[in-house]
């Protein structure tokens, strides 16, 4: 596992108490992040929704200096999935 999911899960915790749907977190060239009801955790199995970043893009998203909706409008940011769980999540981030 990288040291950005290492880093990426860390910070997620912190964001994201309780989920009560699944996603998954694909940081472009690192790995995954499952976002779940247990919490968050490196991990690549199936989930509601998946989303895709690059590192700059995913580490903007969580230190607030990117909006995650401008980054889905400018293709910085990848959805595949339940969209309404995608935006669930984009408000917990922001």
């Amino acid at each position: 596992m990288s040291k950005v999911v290492d880093a990426a899960v860390e910070a997620l915790s912190k964001k994201v108490q309780k989920f009560d749907s699944t996603a998954k977190f694909v940081i472009t060239d690192e790995g995954a992040i499952i976002i779940d009801e247990n919490g968050v955790r490196a991990g690549d199995e199936e989930t509601d929704v998946t989303l895709t970043a690059s590192r700059e893009t995913f580490e903007g998203i969580l230190d607030g200096s990117v909006n995650p909706t401008m980054a889905f409008m400018t293709g910085k940011l990848k959805v595949e999935g339940a969209m309404g769980v995608a935006m669930k999540l984009g408000a917990l981030l922001s």
